[in-house]
């Protein structure tokens, strides 16, 4: 199967090249320490994605400030306190001549209360998840101006630890999407109003990062197609963002969608529509994609859904898609690209519905929001556990048998312990913090 479009190598505008057409879309670790360092965990889960022979590996949401986080355990780089470690991390993950990028992020109202109870956003408007999250601080000039540079500053200590390029996330309702979506920017002033006011945040992270690690480091950005929500960002607001971004110089445009208010990215649900066809052809993404393509020349990735390699190969030959994005099948398929490539599998992944809590008298696609959600955290954590397996230096354990609720449960009891041990190291950081 050499012959197939997957293993063809993928020029990016900016002169690097990508052995092969599969990238690892990110995926949230929480292996940090209590001092928001990388540890071994990292070290050894890389090295072993490496060894599936990937041509892009991105790494999970990396912070920019100790201050907010998207969950406790992430990695934070905002100084160079930590270069040697994130150097260490950086080579076990280029161990197999994968290119290795670091996903760079702000969580903005999407920082739990945990971690902090005066998170930061475009606008004070709350996210209403069982009390998770607190209401935020409209963010002043100032905060927008240090958080620009904090993703500069963040791009330049990674690209001196040898990682190979970023991924700034426009995507999931963090920050970036927090600024582009007008339910959650109501700002009046440069940053908010017309769509044009919206996207100058993620506009001037772009011309921020590129002046601080220069014209051959690559840099990416992972985009909602749309928020799926009334009201929100949209598919024709993206494909302009789009643009905007090709003129921008990026390199590399992975499609996604959804919020934590609607997790399509999360897991294939009515939030996100998708036409018969579209569902047949697996890609959740697929159909915004190719609407954007019509677009952009810019390289794209499409991450969600794909399983079978007759779907990817289709995407890549008929709907102009230039890189498959795969997350959770490689937690339990870790080499999924090579033995796809090969011809050794034609499908990698697990049938998710067994993680499902209420397949009786609730049913699988139970509309009770409270069974959604727990069935959404349980899918996560799921693939979390896989991760730890392969951070311990073993192989996946794809059996399904762990409840959603004790998933859940654990989620909340991880989180909690680790927030409570970072907590005097987040403070003693920032005396200043909100």
């Amino acid at each position: 199967m050499s012959d197939t479009p997957l293993s063809q190598p993928l020029t990016l505008p900016c002169g690097a090249t990508l052995s092969n057409r599969f990238g690892k879309s990110a995926m949230t670790e929480a292996m940090a320490d209590k001092r928001d360092a990388p540890t071994q965990k990292h070290t050894t889960l890389y090295r072993r994605w490496a060894r599936g022979a990937m041509g892009l590996q991105i790494t999970g949401n990396v912070m920019i400030d100790r201050r907010f986080l998207e969950r406790p355990g992430n990695v934070v780089v905002e100084d160079e306190r930590d270069l040697a470690a994130l150097s260490t991390w950086a080579a076990a993950a280029k161990s197999e001549a994968t290119q290795v990028w670091v996903q760079i992020s702000h969580p903005g109202r999407q920082c739990p209360m945990v971690v902090n109870a005066r998170p930061l956003s475009p606008s004070e408007e709350k996210l209403k998840m069982l009390g998770l999250f607190a209401k935020p601080r409209a963010m002043s000039a100032d905060d927008i101006t240090d958080a620009i540079r904090r993703y500069a500053e963040t791009a330049r200590i990674l690209q001196k630890a040898g990682f190979d390029g970023v991924q700034v996330h426009g995507a999931h309702g963090y920050l970036v999407s927090q600024f582009l979506s007008p339910i959650t920017n109501r700002r009046s002033d440069d940053w908010g109003g017309s769509l044009e006011n919206r996207a100058r945040f993620l506009r001037e992270i772009i011309a921020a990062v590129r002046a601080a690690v220069g014209p051959t480091f690559p840099i990416g950005v992972k985009l909602n197609s749309a928020d799926f929500q009334k009201g929100g960002f949209t598919l024709e607001e993206c494909k302009q963002v789009a643009r905007w971004l090709q003129e921008d110089g990026i390199d590399l445009l992975e499609i996604s969608g959804g919020t934590y208010e609607e997790m399509s990215f999360a897991t294939a649900t009515p939030e996100a529509p998708q036409r018969d066809s579209t569902k047949a052809r697996e890609a959740f993404f697929l159909d915004y994609a190719r609407k954007i393509r019509a677009e952009v020349t810019l390289p794209l990735m499409v991450t969600g859904g794909f399983r079978s390699r007759a779907a990817m190969e289709q995407a890549l030959t008929e709907d102009g898609i230039d890189m498959i994005g795969l997350a959770r099948p490689l937690c339990v398929h870790p080499d999924g690209a090579t033995d796809l490539i090969s011809g050794k599998t034609a499908q990698i992944g697990i049938n998710e519905d067994d993680l499902t809590l209420g397949r009786g008298a609730w049913g699988i696609n139970a509309k009770n929001w409270l069974i959604n959600l727990v069935n959404t955290v349980a899918r996560v954590e799921y693939y979390v556990w896989q991760m730890d397996r392969m951070a311990a230096g073993k192989e996946p354990s794809p059996r399904t048998s762990k409840s959603a609720l004790m998933l859940m449960l654990g989620y909340l009891g991880k989180s909690t312990l680790r927030a409570l041990r970072r907590k005097p190291y987040a403070r003693a950081s920032n005396p200043n913090s909100a």
